[in-house]
């Protein structure tokens, strides 16, 4: 692979997406980032977002306003209450925002398509997470056989879309781990789905207890700051 290989990079401000976007510079890949600010809750990853794009130095960093809080149906993009258990719930929490990882990948493939880049990247994780249903290898390899099939760019056969997704098989631990080995800095990430006015993670919604759970099964200390 030459080092000019194009890649969009969904970059979301946490550290699943910072540890994928730091990959895919390992790798030569000249990043494009693409950060989604959907009406979300916790709008503070939208500035880390910001701030990650800084410090890896991608070619380009564009940020896409798309309001999801007109649907609704998810505690990040309703009036629900973040459930707050201090551990991860079994089947399909309510954080789950309907069809997002579909959006996403859909936003991401027409900038691809746009720049003549055939290489998505994404930070999905389908060991340490919270069973939502788009973040599966199933969904990942549907997506790109629809990304084949429904673009101009598919079907001229220019080229031939890939979804990169390096950590979908590993646990937190080991994410953790390999960007510790890239020299990512884990404090300018955020993860909390309900942070408080100064930005603090709560320390027991379900992504909080994860990453919790990665850093101290990785025996590093996380460097952001928990409320509980």
């Amino acid at each position: 692979m030459k080092e000019t290989t194009q890649a969009v990079v969904l970059l979301s401000g946490g550290l699943d997406s910072y540890t994928a976007a730091g990959m895919a510079q390992s790798q030569g890949y000249a990043c494009y980032a693409l950060t989604v600010a959907y009406g979300q809750r916790h709008t503070r990853e939208i500035e880390c977002a910001r701030n990650l794009a800084r410090t890896l130095g991608v070619s380009e960093h564009k940020v896409v306003e798309l309001d999801l809080r007109s649907f609704g149906g998810s505690a990040l993009t309703d009036e629900m209450a973040v459930p707050k258990r201090g551990e991860v719930a079994a089947g399909i929490p309510i954080t789950y925002v309907p069809a997002r990882n579909t959006i996403l990948l859909s936003l991401a493939l027409g900038w691809a398509e746009v720049l003549g880049a055939f290489d998505i990247c994404m930070g999905v994780n389908a060991v340490d997470y919270s069973g939502y249903p788009d973040c599966r290898p199933e969904f990942i390899r549907a997506f790109e056989s629809l990304a084949n099939l429904a673009t101009k760019a598919g079907v001229e056969r220019q080229g031939k879309f890939k979804i990169h997704t390096p950590l979908i098989h590993l646990r937190k631990s080991e994410i953790i781990t390999k960007g510790i080995e890239l020299g990512l800095d884990y404090s300018l990430t955020h993860s909390c789905y309900d942070p408080d006015e100064q930005g603090r993670a709560c320390g027991r919604c379900d992504s909080c207890v994860l990453r919790k759970m990665g850093f101290e099964e990785a025996r590093v200390k996380d460097p952001i700051e928990y409320v509980a």
